[in-house]
């Protein structure tokens, strides 16, 4: 059972970026999965969460107008579409599992993925 977080980057401000969660050894689509991030020196705080019926979420109003979430079910796969990335979105981002309903907490969620970096700079 694993979550596979990717497509984090540097990116200027303005720009975008969309990450992956790609699960592998269970089926996502049964499952919430919500992002998190943690900036530096800051504690890990909920972003937005997906349901598994792709009712969306947000946990996190400064997102709000610039993040969307999708899911494939297809490919087992979550994605995280930032546009209009400021500085303040800078931060190491995790997708995870939830088996129940979205929550804004992380207890509430099972499997993690190991973190993809967002550097938002000029």
């Amino acid at each position: 059972v694993q979550l596979q977080a990717s497509g984090g980057g540097l990116v200027q401000p303005g720009g975008s970026l969309r990450l992956s969660c790609a699960a592998s050894g269970f089926s996502l689509g049964y499952f919430a999965v919500g992002w998190f991030r943690q900036a530096p020196g800051k504690e890990r705080e909920g972003v937005l969460c997906i349901s598994s019926t792709r009712g969306t979420t947000y946990y996190e109003d400064s997102v709000k107008g610039r993040f969307t979430m999708s899911r494939d079910n297809a490919k087992n796969t979550v994605y995280l579409q930032m546009d209009s990335l400021k500085p303040e979105d800078t931060a190491v981002y995790y997708c995870a599992t939830n088996p129940s309903i979205c929550s804004g907490d992380s207890d509430h969620y099972t499997y993690w993925g190991q973190g993809t970096l967002v550097t938002v700079s000029s």
